[in-house]
């Protein structure tokens, strides 16, 4: 893991979510030293602000389900929590990972390893950011893939030619049209779509009825 710069803690947008006490004042004050750009909260909010890169959450089994309502309520990539605990016992630990803190702190809070905590949550949330970013990329190729697959076998059965050319007509209708195989292949498979629609419909349309004979 990288750990991040330090300057990279300047202006950082950092919520502690503490009682107003003399740990969490030393804590908040301690952030904006730092450099960090650092809001106290207490009771626990509803919700975090979407700008909010780190949060120092007060973990205590007395508030679980507050704890717990708040993290689900995170939209979109959630920051890196650190949490703040009074000692460690199978409960408050099943909360940490429920919640899925990336670092944690003791109470009394001492201004030594506030800054280590920091740097080592916001260089494994970049790590997990870095990953779920992979991971879409992978996503979106392998349905890329599945969507040229399909487009062939309907080139292939439409006009009767193989996998080869199916490919390579694929591809020179993207070269032709500047724009990606994908593109081209989804293309194919609406039209393709339509096309089986409209026979559907068609196919269920009631015969006319007979025309009486002249005599």
């Amino acid at each position: 893991m990288a750990m991040p710069p330090l300057k990279s803690l300047k202006g950082l947008p950092v919520l502690v979510v503490h009682p107003a006490d003399a740990d969490g004042r030393m804590l908040t004050e301690h952030l904006r030293r730092i450099g960090c750009h650092a809001e106290a909260t207490w009771p626990i909010p509803r919700d975090i602000p979407a700008n909010v890169a780190v949060v120092f959450l007060s973990v205590d089994h007395e508030y679980r389900a507050d704890i717990l309502k708040l993290c689900k309520n995170i939209d979109g990539i959630p920051p890196a929590i650190i949490a703040i605990v009074d000692y460690e016992n199978p409960s408050t630990l099943e909360i940490l990972f429920d919640i899925g803190v990336l670092a944690a702190m003791d109470r009394p809070i001492r201004p030594f390893g506030v800054l280590t905590n920091l740097l080592l949550a916001r260089g494994l949330w970049q790590e997990r950011l870095d990953g779920a970013k992979r991971l879409a990329k992978l996503e979106r190729r392998l349905s890329s893939m599945q969507r040229i697959q399909k487009a062939k076998a309907i080139l292939m059965a439409l006009h009767g030619i193989g996998e080869e050319a199916a490919y390579e007509t694929i591809r020179q209708q993207a070269m032709g049209k500047r724009i990606s195989m994908d593109e081209i292949a989804t293309s194919i498979i609406n039209a393709n779509e339509l096309l089986n629609a409209g026979e559907l419909l068609k196919a269920k349309e009631p015969m006319p009825a007979p025309q009486p004979l002249r005599k």
